[in-house]
């Protein structure tokens, strides 16, 4: 029992990092906290399953063409829901617009998908009991996944332009830099981050509408508990949260693991309100 509650916490927590780093590459350039994160793990889930089960594309294609999707979603959200709310006083309608562009997605897929979960291929169709794929192959890709971001991040001219932007999006266009267009190109990369927080884990949470609340819920956490805009923060608390969520399972069960969770999050926001990796905000005087 005990080694369930692990494979699957870890399974579980795996996706929860990835829509957390979701989070985090949309606002390191734009400063918004975009509420279609989960969709876009949702989306991942639904397009494997149209491309691979409905019209029988092989895995990688239908791996490709998810990716492709979801990358294109992420850019229509920067130009309907975050670029109009950028160039407002109140830049805090990010609530509204990102939020709408969410419910807007999710109810289109009820409609012209399914309002029932559906289920999704085998991937690599490797291992059984708690070495099965459903298990592994999330924490493989959460991992591929953020070591491929550091060396973006480190390594790479678009990285290290992605990085100043975040760290002062005046002083990068000052420099020259083109702050919309890599503003685009993140939210791109996030949508196809998120589209393999989907596909990965669509295995364990299935093709299905309503995943997407469930993990903009549960995405978040891990980006509170590690802090804002800090990704190995938010893979270290995605993966804490899943073994804490599958064990409160396991222990009460039902919607008792639900006020565990909400109670663990509130503790550690109270306790420190920057995240568990996060740096205090330092305000210049």
């Amino acid at each position: 029992m005990l080694a369930s509650i692990i494979a699957s916490g870890l399974a579980v927590g795996a996706v929860y990092a990835l829509i957390g780093i979701t989070y985090n590459t949309m606002f390191a350039t734009s400063r918004v906290m975009s509420f279609t994160a989960g969709q876009l793990g949702m989306l991942g889930g639904v397009f494997g399953s149209l491309f691979a089960l409905r019209l029988g594309l092989p895995i990688l294609p239908a791996l490709v063409l998810t990716l492709a999707c979801c990358a294109l979603i992420g850019v229509v959200t920067e130009i309907v829901a975050v670029r109009p709310v950028l160039k407002s006083l109140d830049q805090h309608l990010y609530v509204l617009t990102t939020l709408a562009v969410a419910l807007l997605i999710q109810h289109t897929t009820a409609m012209e998908w399914s309002t029932e979960p559906q289920p999704f291929p085998r991937v690599l169709d490797l291992g059984s009991g708690i070495w099965d794929e459903k298990y592994w192959l999330p924490v493989v890709v959460c991992i591929l996944t953020i070591l491929s971001l550091e060396y973006l991040y480190r390594y790479t001219l678009v990285g290290r332009a992605f990085v100043a932007i975040a760290e002062d999006n005046f002083a990068a266009r000052a420099l020259g830099l083109p702050e919309r267009n890599l503003r685009i190109a993140s939210y791109a990369l996030a949508g196809a981050i998120g589209a393999l927080a989907g596909f990965a884990g669509g295995q364990l949470l299935l093709a299905f509408f309503a995943n997407g609340p469930l993990l903009n819920f549960y995405g978040f956490i891990p980006v509170a508990l590690g802090g804002l805009g800090n990704n190995r923060g938010a893979v270290i608390g995605g993966f804490l949260l899943g073994l804490y969520q599958q064990a409160a399972n396991f222990l009460v069960g039902g919607i008792f693991s639900s006020v565990a969770v909400f109670t663990l999050f509130i503790i550690v926001l109270l306790a420190a309100p920057q995240g568990m990796f996060g740096a205090q905000a330092v305000r210049r005087v």
